[in-house]
Order: C-alpha cells, then sequence, then structure tokens
C-alpha cells in the first residue's frame, strides 16, 4: 500500500496545507500528543465524537507532508517493509536504473528476486540513502576542517 499526493491545484489550497502545517507544529511545540477535532460542514455534531487523540509521531508525519505540500513539492507515504521494483528504487535515490543494477549486483543494497525480477525492500533502499548521505557529510566536513587547517576560510 502506497499513498501518493500529487502536487496542490489551488493558491487556496497551498494556504491551507501552509496554515495547518503551522497549526500542527505549534501545537506539537506545547505538547507531546494533540487532540484534533473533526468538523463537518461546519457542524461539530458531538464534542466528544469529533475529537481524535492522535499520537505525536502521526502529527509530525502529518505536519512535515503539509509542509511539502505547501512548498509545491509532491508527497509518497510507502510502509517501510514494502518490496518495491529496481526502477521505484532507482527513482527514490535520483540514480539511473543501471546504476541500482550494479549496486545490488555489488551486495550495496540486499535484494531478492521474484520470478526473473528483483525485488527491493524500501527498508534497505532508506537505510542506503541514509548511510551515503552520512558518507557525503562526513567527507564535506573533512573538507572543511582542511581547509581551515590551510587558512583558506574567509
Amino acid at each position: 500500500m502506497a499513498a501518493i499526493i500529487d502536487r496542490l491545484n489551488t493558491q487556496e489550497d497551498f494556504e491551507l496545507a501552509r496554515a495547518a502545517q503551522r497549526r500542527i507544529a505549534s501545537a506539537l511545540d506545547r505538547s507531546s500528543a494533540v487532540n484534533i477535532a473533526i468538523v463537518e460542514d461546519g457542524i461539530v455534531t458531538s464534542p466528544h465524537s469529533s475529537m481524535l487523540r492522535l499520537p505525536s509521531t502521526a502529527l509530525h508525519l502529518l505536519a512535515d507532508m503539509l509542509g511539502a505540500l505547501a512548498e509545491g513539492k509532491s508527497v509518497t507515504i510507502m510502509p517501510k517493509d514494502l518490496d518495491i521494483t529496481t526502477q521505484q528504487a532507482a527513482l527514490f535515490l535520483n540514480v539511473s536504473r543501471p546504476y541500482l543494477i550494479r549496486l545490488l549486483e555489488d551486495g550495496k543494497i540486499a535484494y531478492h528476486k521474484v520470478g526473473a525480477h528483483r525485488r527491493i525492500r524500501f527498508e534497505d533502499v532508506i537505510q542506503y540513502k541514509e548511510e551515503r548521505q552520512k558518507r557525503s557529510s562526513e567527507a564535506l566536513q573533512q573538507l572543511v576542517d582542511q581547509a581551515q587547517e590551510l587558512g583558506l576560510g574567509y
């Protein structure tokens, strides 16, 4: 199961998403869990039945999603244990499919076969991406440190 929310279409939708994201983030700054009221057509049928208490992790996810949508980005929500195709993994990593196949064959990302097709656990793709970002950050920090040692800073 994956949910894809394409870009918002109207300026009103952008503003609604931005305002909702700010309200949720503000509420989370003050509390670990937040109650949300469901109001249909401006009418609260019963104050107790329309209240939802959501865990903070779900609200953080909702706030992040609304923030991305307000910035004009598309959002995809996928369970980590989902198997994805090599094309989907390549798109997520922003690499070519042949490059991804090389990563798989070199053992840098685990995969399994379904018939003749390779499938990758989305969780493994996320882990590879996080490790790649960590290595990039460490390499950049080393360059900054070397530049400071050499007196090349501004």
